[in-house]
C-alpha cells in the first residue's frame, strides 16, 4: 500500500479510569476496531485501554510500536515508512502529541506522506482552562517547571510577570503537586490569580480559581492526583 494512502490516527483515551463511555465518541472506538497497528507511550497501558472498551479485538493480533521519550525518532520513522496499513497513535492520557511524545509520529509522518487525522477527546489542558474562568484568547502551555527550588520560583515570577497579557498553564508530576503548590504560594503576589484543576472528568473532579491569598487559607492535598496549574 502507498504511504499516501495510509492514515495515522490521533486517538484520545481517558483521563480518569472508567470514564471512556461519558468522555469518548463512538468515532474512536469505531476507528479502534478498523486498526491493528499503534504507537503507544506504555504498550501495557494502550492494551489495557484497547481491552477496557470491550471491542472484541484479540490483543495479542495487535502490533504495537513504543512511542515515548526515550524513543529514537530514527527507530519510529522506519516502523512508519514500512506500514503497509492504517495506524494509530494512543496517548497515557489525553490527547496524543499534546504535550505528548505522539508529537514525534505526528511530524515523521507528515514527512512521509501520511495523512494524520486528530480525534475528539478530552485534553486536561484545553478542560482547565474551559473551567478556569481565565482568558482563552491568548494562553500557553509551559509544561514542567525545573525541580531546583531557585530555578522554580524563578520560573513561577516570570510566568506570573508574563500573565498580566496571557494566561500561564503548567503542571508537575503529581508526586510533586504538593511542593510546587506550595512554591507557587510562596513565590507569587496576594492578588494574582490561580486555578487548581484536579482529577478532571473524574467523579472527584475538582477545579477552583481563588486568588494567592485565599488558596493561602484554603490549601488542598494534591499529592499524587494529576493536576494543571493556571495563573492568570
Amino acid at each position: 500500500m502507498n504511504s499516501s494512502a495510509l492514515s495515522l490516527f490521533l486517538i484520545p483515551t481517558v483521563l480518569a479510569e472508567n470514564t471512556s463511555e461519558n468522555v469518548l465518541s463512538p468515532q474512536i472506538k469505531d476507528v479502534i476496531t478498523n486498526l491493528d497497528c499503534f504507537f503507544a507511550e506504555d504498550i501495557r497501558t494502550a492494551r489495557r485501554f484497547i481491552s477496557s472498551l470491550r471491542l472484541g479485538k484479540v490483543i495479542d493480533q495487535i502490533t504495537f510500536f513504543e512511542l515515548n521519550k526515550n524513543t529514537d525518532p530514527a527507530e519510529t520513522k522506519q516502523q512508519l515508512k514500512n506500514l503497509n496499513q492504517n495506524a494509530g497513535i494512543i496517548s497515557e492520557a489525553g490527547c496524543p502529541g499534546v504535550a505528548d511524545p505522539g508529537a514525534v509520529a505526528v511530524r515523521l509522518a507528515h514527512d512521509l506522506g501520511i495523512n494524520v487525522v486528530p480525534l475528539v477527546g478530552p485534553s486536561s489542558i484545553l478542560l482547565a482552562l474551559m473551567a478556569s474562568g481565565m482568558s482563552g484568547q491568548s494562553f500557553a502551555f509551559n509544561g514542567y517547571l525545573p525541580i531546583d527550588k531557585t530555578e522554580r520560583k524563578k520560573a513561577i515570577q516570570h510566568l506570573e510577570l508574563q500573565a498580566r497579557n496571557q494566561t500561564q498553564i503548567f503542571m508537575e508530576t503529581p508526586f510533586r503537586n504538593n511542593q510546587l503548590m506550595d512554591a507557587i504560594l510562596e513565590s507569587c503576589q496576594p492578588g494574582t490569580s490561580l486555578c487548581v484543576a484536579s482529577n478532571l472528568t473524574a467523579p472527584d473532579e475538582f477545579v477552583k480559581t481563588y486568588s494567592i491569598r485565599q488558596w493561602r487559607n484554603n490549601k488542598p492535598d494534591l499529592h499524587k492526583i494529576p493536576t494543571i496549574f493556571i495563573i492568570g
